[in-house]
């Protein structure tokens, strides 16, 4: 990072997201365009989608697209302000915590049993349409990370309450599927599904709610979707990234998701300590496969194993946040250091932005609101609140 001081890169990367007004472009907003990509039959959509991702040309403005809030991002923001206030006590991160709740319980998806959130763009694949906003236990669980982080800073009732909400849209408007082992929580409540670094978010989340209510049932459904995520662990300490329910064949796909379920395993047994030492083992092997398979010497993360290229930022920043979040007693956490180095040193714009993706014979520098920035905002300050705190 040459003279650049962790703090700094922070400094100027909250500055380009406020002179933005949390506001951007997301890789995935293809069909907020006025182009009707649906005329072409049921391809038209995710082809456009998938092609879009991954054009080094920013072509948004010609299509009509504009720049939006991001509910998710905006969950994001939240948890990394209130970060940022813990280690600055600066009331101006308070301010605009107060300011990104306030935003997200007056934007969430009406309609269901609690407070929940979806995308600001429709999203298609060749079986299925996520209109927008419809909400997701993905979408949700992060925001609920960001209001969860808020309640601790500021113990304000309206908060748990939100929580508790949100535990509500989980639990009853979100199908379950299950195993001898336990349950699976949907991705969304558009059909039933078993995505595992999404249902491990409900469990982290009913952890907490555990800890706030003393509601047994939360615990249960806390351990049962823990139970059945560790039960798919592979031999390596892998997981693949979710079972079709009908045929049960796996999607293949390993990737920054490894941090998100060790992540959130992680919160399960720090808020249930008594099923601790049951998931113990599936932590440790699952983050030595992730440190060692994922990453290089030098930081840089692979992009889906086994493919190395390109370098993705969202790859970079889990990677920061798992791997600090852990604590610097943790033997990786000078990984997590190496991985924040390559990211500034090779993925940072000088108006203090960060890229989208780097190929080893171009970078994708657009710089998206939610998957690039608000992700390494929050990477910076859980590696800084780790690196001042201990």
């Amino acid at each position: 990072m040459g003279t650049l001081s962790t703090e700094k890169v922070s400094d100027q990367l909250v500055e380009y997201i406020e002179r933005e007004e949390y506001k951007g472009y997301d890789p995935y907003d293809t069909l907020n365009s006025y182009l009707p990509f649906g005329i072409i039959g049921k391809w038209g959509k995710p082809i456009a989608i998938q092609i879009q991702k991954r054009n080094p040309i920013n072509l948004r403005p010609l299509m009509g697209i504009k720049k939006g809030y991001n509910p998710k991002a905006m969950g994001l923001l939240l948890q990394a302000y209130c970060l940022r206030f813990k280690r600055t006590q600066n009331p101006d991160c308070l301010e605009r915590a107060d300011w990104l709740f306030s935003w997200l319980t007056n934007n969430y998806s009406k309609g269901f049993s609690g407070y929940c959130w979806g995308y600001n763009f429709d999203w298609a694949s060749s079986v299925k349409l996520l209109p927008a906003y419809s909400p997701t236990i993905v979408v949700s669980g992060f925001i609920a990370k960001g209001i969860r982080a808020y309640y601790e800073l500021t113990a304000k009732p309206k908060a748990l309450e939100v929580l508790i909400s949100i535990g509500e849209f989980m639990d009853k408007d979100l199908a379950k599927s299950e195993d001898e082992n336990g349950i699976c929580i949907s991705y969304s409540t558009v059909e039933p599904d078993c995505c595992y670094n999404a249902s491990m978010l409900g469990a982290e989340h009913f952890a907490f709610l555990y800890t706030q209510t003393q509601e047994k049932k939360y615990k249960e459904l806390a351990i049962s979707c823990s139970r059945f995520v560790a039960s798919k662990q592979l031999d390596s300490g892998c997981w693949n990234y979710s079972i079709n329910l009908e045929t049960r064949m796996e999607r293949k796909q390993i990737d920054f998701h490894q941090g998100y379920v060790l992540d959130s395993l992680s919160y399960v047994c720090h808020y249930i300590p008594d099923v601790a030492s049951e998931f113990k083992t599936a932590i440790k092997k699952g983050t030595d496969f992730y440190a060692k398979m994922q990453f290089n010497h030098e930081g840089r993360s692979y992009y889906r194993i086994p493919s190395q290229w390109p370098v993705e930022i969202h790859n970079q920043a889990q990677g920061i946040i798992s791997f600090s979040r852990w604590g610097k007693s943790n033997e990786q956490y000078e990984l997590a250091q190496s991985i924040l180095e390559y990211s500034v040193t090779n993925m940072r714009s000088s108006k203090g932005f960060f890229f989208y993706k780097k190929y080893p014979w171009i970078t994708i520098k657009i710089p998206f609101i939610r998957w690039s920035q608000a992700w390494m905002f929050l990477a910076l300050e859980e590696f800084l609140h780790i690196k001042e705190s201990e």
